[in-house]
């Protein structure tokens, strides 16, 4: 693969998820219509797929509000194209490249050897485990594109005068806050052009869906500076690479948890996981990008799984026992003719989708690489791009803690639990104590003992000597 930096020069895309009536996803560069207020984003998942040939943008941002008074500006270069993913896209690449933490493999001791299997012994503490875990012209504005994409109505524009943007934009319905301004007069300076979407008219809640944006070549960055749009002190955003090999950032630090670090507590079933990452969230500042995982996986399997509702099937990775996809109506909306284009069905559309993930990678695997930050809005001063990493091994997704702490193993005393102890080493010590000082008449093995055939031999034999001395006694008085 060339290793070469991945350039400025592509801005995020936008999805649009339906949480609940007050809750939905956006994206980065959130501006909102007259009378009408923004609620703060506090999430966004963004997945690029890059190839020599295209690279496709998928963005969600979560914020708390009613979706239809958002809309959004975002920077571009050139005319890109326009489509509509889904909700699946996402929850199927969370699927395969989360985060889990298991806990360190301790084994309690159990009971001793002579007491009954499983008898009053209680589970083993160290058995428990756990995962860590969206036309018209003005002055000195060019429309190089019209077109509505599903729910949307989408323009894209092009000015060198900043201020007939902001006119342009203000006229159709998108409001820019003073203090906003100024991002998006240092795109224009960079020549930058703007991709403008919003709902059409009569469009409810629930017919909102992330949108795709594809471009020509491999050349991208994320606009964190008008991603920083509508955000609080701080945005979590995760960001998914699927491409020929691992990527990395190459303007921000970037840090790998290691496993030698993660401490299990077995009190709570969890780790100190995110406790670690905060921690490197302080120690950079909320510039740090956390490396979570870079995996090869199958494009089938990838595939399969997002035609199967985002789930993997009892039946291998096709949705149903037959082995067929699962309905794409299920997650995908189609695209109704107008007077611009014949329309598609939820089949063609998530046919498409996913044909865009791929396009220019080969026919069998991609690396996908999975990087998380909970990004200060004043790191967001600048664009995000992405190199290739020099070092391509691959970072695993189920992580090993190796320390513990709170751990709970029984000890025995004549095979009752009398205590617990914070090791294994601890318990086994303790329960050999026990057993040590009663001595073997108390043990698990001879308290229940039952007569042998010599136990009765020996008392008939005292019996015996006792009627003899008897007649003896009884001789004498005689």
């Amino acid at each position: 693969m060339k290793r070469t930096a991945l350039l400025l020069g592509f801005s995020v895309a936008l999805g649009l998820l339906s949480f609940s009536e007050r809750e939905a996803a956006a994206c980065g560069g959130c501006v909102v219509p007259p009378n009408q207020t923004a609620s703060d984003i506090t999430d966004e998942r963004m997945l690029l797929a890059v190839s020599q040939q295209q690279s496709t943008l998928y963005d969600q941002i979560r914020y708390a509000g009613s979706p239809e008074s958002f809309a959004w500006v975002l920077p571009i270069q050139g005319t890109v194209d326009v489509g509509l993913s889904a909700d699946v896209l996402f929850s199927s690449f969370d699927a395969l490249t989360a985060t889990t933490i298991n806990p360190p493999p301790v084994q309690c001791p159990g009971p001793p050897a002579s007491c009954a299997s499983g008898r009053n012994a209680p589970s083993a503490a160290a058995d428990s485990t756990g995962a860590s875990s969206s036309s018209g012209g003005g002055g000195g504005v060019q429309v190089l594109k019209q077109e509505n994409v599903g729910p949307y109505a989408t323009v894209q524009i092009k000015s060198t005068d900043p201020n007939a943007l902001f006119q342009w934009l203000s006229d159709n319905g998108f409001q820019i806050k003073d203090d906003e301004k100024p991002i998006i007069q240092a795109y224009v300076a960079e020549g930058f052009d703007f991709l403008a979407l919003k709902l059409k008219p009569a469009e409810t809640v629930k017919s909102m869906r992330p949108v795709r944006v594809t471009f020509q070549g491999p050349s991208l960055s994320l606009p964190l500076r008008m991603a920083s749009v509508g955000t609080g002190a701080k945005v979590g955003i995760t960001i998914w690479v699927v491409a020929d090999g691992r990527y990395e950032p190459q303007n921000f630090p970037f840090y790998r948890i290691s496993d030698d670090d993660l401490v299990w507590d077995f009190s709570k079933s969890t780790s100190n996981y995110t406790d670690l990452r905060a921690a490197k969230d302080t120690e950079y500042a909320g510039r740090g990008w956390e490396m979570q995982s870079s995996l090869t996986l199958a494009q089938q399997q990838i595939s399969s799984i997002i035609e199967n509702g985002g789930y993997y099937s009892p039946y291998g990775y096709g949705g149903t026992s037959s082995g067929g996809a699962a309905s794409a109506s299920t997650d995908y909306l189609p695209v109704d003719p107008d007077g611009q284009n014949p329309g598609k069905t939820a089949d063609e559309v998530r046919t498409e989708d996913i044909a865009a993930l791929f396009a220019g990678m080969g026919t069998t695997s991609v690396r996908v690489t999975r990087m998380r930050s909970d990004v200060a809005k004043t790191a967001m001063n600048v664009d995000f791009t992405l190199q290739a990493s020099k070092d391509q091994s691959i970072l695993a997704n189920s992580r090993q803690a190796t320390k513990y702490t709170n751990l709970q193993c029984p000890v025995y005393n004549n095979c009752e639990v009398d205590g617990y102890a914070s090791s294994p080493e601890e318990a086994a010590q303790r329960t050999a104590a026990n057993s040590n000082d009663k001595g073997d008449s108390f043990s698990c093995r001879t308290a229940v003992r039952s007569k042998t055939a010599t136990d009765y031999g020996i008392a008939g034999a005292f019996a015996a000597i006792g009627l003899v001395m008897t007649r003896v006694v009884r001789r004498r008085r005689k």
